[in-house]
């Protein structure tokens, strides 16, 4: 019998923990924080649940204005994270979502 294995081919993240993508835009948000343009910020601070079995993690909470932001930061988008994010988008519609992506030496920003 000839099974396949599925390689990934890059390791899976660890919960609370960051990776260096997401330490980078964490420092950019205290950035923010002392300058006064966001109210605060946190890492992984909840999930959504999406389905049965299903959740959703955001990278980063961030109050700014008063308003609940969600930011999803990524290196390069695969198709079931865009997926969770729509969909979560759509059912947690009180909270405004946002993808960052790194962009030369500043941030890509994306609304959902």
């Amino acid at each position: 019998m000839n099974r396949r294995v599925k390689v990934r081919a890059r390791p899976q993240p660890v919960p609370g923990s960051m990776n260096k993508t997401e330490q980078a835009y964490g420092q950019h948000l205290k950035r923010l924080l002392m300058a006064g343009e966001i109210e605060h910020y946190s890492f992984e601070s909840f999930k959504l649940r999406l389905a049965s079995r299903t959740f959703y993690t955001p990278d980063f909470l961030v109050i700014r204005d008063g308003m609940l932001e969600l930011h999803e930061v990524k290196g390069f988008w695969e198709d079931d994270a865009r997926v969770k994010i729509k969909v979560a988008a759509e059912q947690h519609w009180m909270f405004k979502f946002i993808a960052i992506k790194k962009a030369g030496a500043g941030w890509a920003v994306e609304e959902f």
